[in-house]
């Protein structure tokens, strides 16, 4: 796409989001409840809004402010029905949708979560969640969850940092994936996490779906690939445990504070044993506000470590994939596979109006097949802008240049986030 046609398609949504979003009704305010997925409420109390560089204009306000009572915001979740508006992997397209239903009881005690959507793409997925959640007085959370899912086009252009552009494909990943969790909040601050569970037989066929891009399936491109040497592929019994400090002020909209893990996980085969491997992440990220924080600085770093046995492999579609919206923003989704990664991303976010941030911003990592052969060669860099509540990030738009061009990004969430934080199943296949 041409730097011209990219600017004025990028001008043409932004005006187009605002004028939506500016239009949309006065809803009213749903009966919501806390989750334990909150931030700590201690850091979101010493950080007062930022002053913006511009008034905002009334229809901004006004949009910010029916999408807040419409969609929840933050901390809260709806009580009852809700719009399911995440719960995709990258991959899915630009937009996903889909009923939600939350039901609390006996004083907020206990919630069954249900939902269900499909994107774009025609991804659809499908979970239902069980959970306790302020047990021990508020310091232990355990629950259960159940999800399928069916992956229209999952982009794979083989393994390693040199995997050529041009050897795109695509494949159909199917799924049923279930797990216990539970989560220790020694401190405010601090969460000690734990989850055992079951992947049953992922199924990999054709790309099908809709937009569909026209590349050549992962089979016929790569059949030397390991999972395609079986006839089908094993189920996992899967574990992690994992340590977090987060002092950020709010998960969706981070202005302050930052969050801090180390993870451990492993995945048994339990067919041939050939797939089974161990990871291992650390994780760290800094939100540093300026200028009464007009300004902010985000940085973040991420390193993913798999081992395996001399005879045993990691499959591609739990093998750790770099670049794409929260990653390196100037390639594609799933551009780098190999058993490590490592990226670094740089942001500067300035507070325009009070509700719209602009974004200069700068992503660098590799993948490699040992942990000491990891560089950060792979960079991009670009602008952008958000749009956001105190809390949450409601809509981003960025535009990335990288070694192979220029890339045009639109998402409904912060692209740091970081949803593996709350996600309970295994993550399938493994994208950030």
């Amino acid at each position: 796409m041409a730097l011209r046609d990219l600017g004025r398609r990028f001008l043409e949504v932004s005006a187009l989001l605002a004028f939506l979003i500016g239009c949309l009704p006065n809803a009213g305010l749903a009966q919501q409840r806390p989750t334990h997925d909150s931030a700590p409420a201690a850091a979101a109390e010493t950080v007062s809004a930022p002053v913006a560089v511009f008034p905002e204009p009334r229809v901004i306000a006004r949009g910010i402010d029916a999408a807040s009572r419409m969609l929840g915001d933050g901390s809260e979740v709806k009580n009852g029905f809700y719009p399911e508006l995440s719960n995709m992997p990258t991959g899915a397209g630009w937009i996903s949708v889909g009923p939600g239903y939350r039901q609390w009881w006996f004083g907020d005690q206990m919630f069954l979560d249900a939902s269900t959507a499909i994107s774009w793409r025609s991804y659809k997925m499908a979970q239902a969640r069980f959970e306790l959640p302020h047990l021990a007085q508020s310091r232990l959370a355990v629950g259960t969850q159940v999800r399928w899912q069916d992956l229209t086009q999952v982009t794979f252009f083989g393994e390693g940092a040199d995997s050529l552009e041009s050897n795109r494909s695509e494949y159909r990943l199917k799924s049923t994936n279930v797990a216990a969790y539970a989560t220790v909040r020694a401190r405010q601050w601090l969460s000690i996490g734990g989850r055992v569970g079951w992947l049953d037989r992922p199924s990999l066929t054709t790309p099908a779906g809709t937009f569909k891009r026209g590349n050549p399936a992962t089979q016929e491109l790569f059949p030397d690939e390991a999972v395609f040497t079986v006839s089908q592929q094993p189920s996992y019994g899967y574990r992690e445990a994992s340590l977090t400090i987060d002092t950020r002020d709010h998960r969706s909209h981070p202005t302050a504070g930052g969050m801090y893990r180390v993870a451990w996980s492993g995945y048994s085969d339990q067919d041939a044993g050939a797939f089974s491997f161990r990871r291992s992440e650390a994780e760290a990220a800094q939100f540093v506000p300026l200028a009464r924080s007009r300004l902010v600085l985000a940085m973040h770093g991420w390193l993913v470590a798999s081992q395996t046995a001399d005879d045993e492999s990691v499959p591609l579609y739990l093998e750790p994939s770099l670049g794409g919206h929260n990653t390196l923003r100037g390639y594609s989704d799933f551009r780098f596979h190999d058993r490590n990664l490592l990226v670094v991303n740089l942001e500067a976010r300035l507070a325009l109006f009070r509700h719209v941030d602009a974004v200069v911003f700068a992503d660098a990592g590799n993948v490699a097949p040992r942990v000491s052969d990891l560089n950060v060669d792979k960079r991009s860099y670009g602008v952008g802008w958000r749009m956001h509540s105190r809390e949450s990030t409601f809509a981003r738009l960025d535009v990335a240049r990288g070694d192979e061009g220029w890339k045009f990004l639109f998402r409904l969430s912060d692209p740091l986030h970081f949803s593996r934080l709350s996600r309970r199943t295994a993550p399938l296949p493994f994208a950030p």
